[in-house]
């Protein structure tokens, strides 16, 4: 409810406007009864059309401000909702764009789509009809049961009864239905991993047959949340029955006490009709209210979903020196850059990384330097910590021992924005969003001319953009998946080649390149890098052969540092990794 609170400050005027407005339906439908009483029990009493025209010409009236009220009310209730809903999502969002790896990966993909969509969802739209159908239930059952009791203490009596069972019931169905809510949302959780697997997975699924397997495990969460919703729906089915069963006994037992009373002259027929009409309009509310107070739980169990994501500290944070030199003061940590050797752009500093649910490092000692106008190069075996390294440089990882220095300052202090806007990398797995070749290019530099992509392209070796009917403004799905994967990483190169950096890293980005385009790709590189350090991690070693330095990895720790010719006689690691990729070794 806090972040609610906090959601809705803001809109403190639309708030009140919007009180108002449910206030002006209530007082008119409330006043409606009252002048139809006086209308029975003076005007058709006393057989006085003045009277009675007088009457229905208030009642027409009280209408239309109730029908406008509750117009207006609706409007603005949607409103409110409209904007709590963005701001939330929002909130999410941008929560989530400062979490680190690990920080991500603690919730989940699947989790982290239904906190951003389905949990919002149900936020706003329980906002919505919250201030719609539970807000005015307070002043219309004080304002009956007051206006029931003026007519006539036992009726008011009655009144009083009959509300207190239903809100006491309300209570009960909405106690009980919370724990049901929560579980749902942990289903649609796990929903939505199962989809994406199946989604995402599917020629695997059908590659090994395994369709009838995974429709079975598909089935199993489906069902297990169909259950959830039958237990609701049995809660809501028991309410919505007593509801209408108690609106019926109450109408009864009201002519009943009202029929004697006026028997017994204590009141008269008109002030019965206004009192059932405030008990049908009470119930009415209150039944509509109950429908939403079952939301409530489920909204509320939303609600801190959402919180946990928006209050989460961040693993990684800019430091005390980035911080500084944001608000306009000048950082010692930045002056040091300005006057460092400016041939050391990135250096490792015997570092050391372990992941939080690890039991030993993944990384230790790693002690080496990336110079400019260099190539650094760095292999090993699958699982030797060679994207780890390439992670923390980018500040994705934070090293748990040791430091990374970027231009000669640590990258601990500096703005995690002001680094990366330094560094152009290409990940291992070649990414690209959906829109056009065009527009996934103007990631690495939003004012780039067609002339600056056309370059980047033909160095990247990404020719066949040119035998696309579209060229440029051919269209990319999402995730690149009506490329190929040689396509893809050419583009994911020529994105990067479109940002002027101080290091370009190349993670794996040359696997799926055929040997001759890789060495026109590496060839074309060298002018297009001349003025930056170049780190390149890879498996294949020709990839790697003409490097500057290369890094030597073999379970997280170095082997050895050298020129290819320095590795293969002082190097067994490397001489393995080169023998069983070249014949001979040459």
């Amino acid at each position: 409810m806090k972040l609610l609170m906090k959601t809705v400050r803001p809109y403190r005027a639309l708030v009140a406007a919007t009180l108002a407005a449910l206030l002006l339906d209530v007082a008119g439908t409330l006043y409606v009864p009252t002048m139809l009483a006086g209308m029975m029990n003076q005007g058709i009493a006393s057989g006085s059309t003045d009277f009675i025209m007088g009457q229905g010409l208030r009642m027409l009236v009280a209408c239309c401000c109730a029908s406008g009220g509750a117009l207006l009310g609706n409007y603005l209730c949607a409103r409110l909702a409209s904007y709590v809903g963005r701001d939330i999502r929002n909130a999410v969002y941008d929560a989530s764009l400062a979490f680190s790896g690990s920080d991500f990966e603690e919730f989940g993909t699947g989790s982290m789509i239904t906190r951003t969509l389905n949990d919002v969802n149900v936020i706003q739209q329980t906002v919505m009809l919250a201030t719609q159908a539970m807000l005015p239930v307070p002043i219309i059952c004080v304002m009956g049961t007051v206006l029931s009791f003026k007519i006539d203490p036992q009726m008011g009596a009655m009144m009083l009864a009959v509300v207190s069972v239903v809100m006491v019931f309300a209570v009960l169905a909405v106690r009980r239905a919370a724990p049901v809510f929560e579980k749902m949302q942990g289903l649609i959780d796990r929903m939505n991993v199962v989809l994406r697997e199946n989604i995402i997975g599917v020629r695997v699924i059908r590659a090994f047959g395994r369709e009838r397997h995974e429709e079975g495990r598909m089935g199993g969460v489906f069902t297990d949340y169909a259950d959830a919703a039958i237990k609701v729906n049995w809660i809501f089915a028991g309410v919505d029955c007593f509801s209408f069963c108690l609106m019926n006994i109450a109408e009864v037992v009201l002519i009943w006490l009202g029929g004697n009373r006026v028997g017994a002259h204590a009141m008269q027929i008109g002030n019965v009709s206004a009192v059932v009409e405030y008990a049908m309009l009470i119930m009415f509310y209150i039944m509509m209210a109950q429908f939403v107070a079952l939301m409530v739980p489920r909204a509320i169990v939303c609600l801190k979903r959402c919180a946990e994501v928006i209050e989460k500290t961040p693993g990684i944070a800019d430091g005390r020196a980035a911080g500084v030199a944001a608000s306009g003061g000048s950082s010692p940590s930045l002056e040091v850059a300005a006057s460092a050797p400016s041939d050391v752009v990135a250096a490792f500093e015997h570092v050391a990384f372990r992941f939080a649910d690890a039991d030993e490092d993944t990384l230790a000692d790693i002690d080496f330097t990336c110079r400019r106008g260099e190539v650094t190069a760095i292999i090993g075996s699958t699982g030797s910590g060679k994207s780890t390294i390439a992670k923390m440089m980018l500040r994705l990882h934070d090293v748990t021992a040791g430091a990374v220095r970027f231009n000669g300052v640590d990258v601990r202090d500096m703005s995690q924005h002001d680094l990366r806007e330094r560094i152009a990398y290409v990940p291992q797995k070649a990414w690209l969003f959906s829109g056009t070749i065009a527009s996934n290019l103007r990631d690495g530099d939003d004012d780039a001319t067609e002339a600056e992509m056309r370059h980047a392209l033909d160095v990247a070796q990404a020719d066949f953009v040119w035998g696309l009917s579209g060229r440029l403004n051919s269209p990319v799905a999402q995730g690149g998946t009506n490329l190929s994967g040689g396509q893809r990483q050419r583009l994911s190169i020529a994105r990067a080649l479109m940002k002027r950096a101080d290091l370009y890293i190349f993670d794996d980005s040359f696997s799926a390149l055929d040997f001759k385009t890789d060495a026109a790709l590496r060839r074309a590189l060298k002018p297009e890098t001349r003025d930056a350090a170049v780190l390149i991690i890879a498996q294949r070693v020709n990839t790697i052969l003409h490097a500057d330095q290369i890094v030597v990895l073999k379970d997280g720790r170095i082997e050895g540092k050298g020129t290819h010719e320095e590795l293969m006689g002082s190097c067994e690691v490397y001489r393995e990794i080169a023998e069983s990729q070249m014949k001979g070794g040459e």
